[in-house]
């Protein structure tokens, strides 16, 4: 991850995506008197009916030819990179790996771990530069003890939560120049600069999805999807389901059951191939615990702390008691019982503004 010695401090490599907020990072860096390179990768997508492929929604063939005409109006340079088999390995398989398992991940946190700042990031400091830049709406303040990750001003567009895996290696080594702006003060500066991305709207859904339905991916990419039965937390056989991948934690509608008060998906057990659904009640839940826990200051705490956690990415951040257990795993214990905590997901630790750490949510308890 170090740089070499001959790396030149004032060289950055921009991740361009062809949008909006990647090509205002970029000429923020440009107008700051950086010596700014453009960079894109080229992501696997799932095959397209015959003579027509489909684009990973990251970089279709029109995010391409964007990102390169702003490159060439930032008189910048730009290269290509086809990423495409590595991220078919690293993220489309484990994807497809965790929800055979039942659990529900989130893949933008392990591209995020295992492509962007990792393979892409070791891409620019092998061009000799100091920085890789990306459009994220996050903070990173440099203190007397070092890096801190912080949201980013504008808490809609906030995507701290998915880099939490960020080490202070990798901070020393990143920059995130949109992230004390607006949305809308993004835009404005995207005008400002002439860009013609200013009014484009951003990518939605998993990139890697041709029409964004991951039910249908996984009928067609995925392991074997079973039927089982729907059972309650006391063991009884309410009903079958239609393979685990097909539902959701805390989803109540299609079920296909008859029940005296509405009854939600619990828990998916991938072992006995088994869904578990039970009432609201139920549902609450007051601690988890997390796995791979990543504590971005480097170490865990001495002891327990008190930090605002968050379940996934949409989530508001709920008051609770991190602990470190040891063997790279916490046990969060909330003040108030949350609703639909998801193996697989993200729980991600916040001190205010400051983004502690995270890790993968192995189980909820009441």
């Amino acid at each position: 991850m170090t740089p070499p010695d001959s790396s030149n401090p004032n060289r950055v490599v921009v991740a361009m995506s062809g949008g909006v907020d990647s090509s205002v990072a970029a000429a923020l860096l440009v107008e700051q008197g950086y010596e700014v390179v453009g960079m894109m990768m080229r992501l696997w997508s799932e095959p397209g009916s015959p003579g027509a492929p489909i684009a990973n929604r990251c970089c279709t063939p029109d995010q391409l030819a964007d990102a390169r005409r702003i490159a060439d109006q930032l008189n910048i340079p730009f290269y290509v990179l086809d990423t495409k088999e590595h991220f078919r390995q690293t993220i489309v398989q484990f994807f497809i790996d965790e929800h055979a398992q039942g659990r529900t991940p989130n893949p933008c946190i392990q591209c995020n771990r295992q492509i962007r700042f990792t393979y892409l990031l070791n891409q620019a400091l092998a061009l000799d530069a100091n920085y890789l830049a990306t459009g994220h709406y996050a903070r990173i303040h440099h203190t007397e003890t070092g890096y801190q990750l912080l949201k980013g001003v504008d808490e809609t567009k906030d995507q701290s939560y998915v880099l939490h895996v960020l080490n202070q290696e990798k901070l020393a080594h990143t920059m995130f120049p949109i992230g004390e702006y607006t949305k809308a003060k993004v835009r404005e500066l995207a005008r400002k600069f002439g860009l013609a991305v200013a009014s484009k709207h951003d990518s939605q859904d998993l990139c890697f999805l041709g029409d964004g339905d991951y039910r249908r991916f996984l009928r067609e990419f995925g392991a074997a999807q079973n039927p089982g039965p729907i059972m309650d937390g006391n063991g009884r056989t309410l009903g079958q389901h239609t393979g685990l991948p097909n539902y959701t934690i805390g989803q109540r509608k299609g079920l296909g059951i008859a029940a005296p008060e509405p009854l939600y998906v619990l828990q998916k057990d991938a072992r006995q191939n088994a869904l578990i659904v039970g009432t609201r009640n139920e549902l609450g839940q007051r601690t988890l615990v997390a796995r791979d826990v990543n504590w971005l200051a480097g170490a865990p705490p001495a002891g327990p702390i008190p930090a605002q956690v968050k379940i996934r990415y949409k989530a508001k951040g709920v008051n609770a008691l991190v602990e470190d257990v040891g063997n790279g795993r916490v046990r969060v214990q909330f003040q108030e019982p949350v609703f639909g905590i998801t193996a697989g997901q993200g729980a991600v630790f916040y001190g205010g503004d400051v983004c502690l750490g995270g890790g993968i949510i192995m189980e909820g308890k009441a």
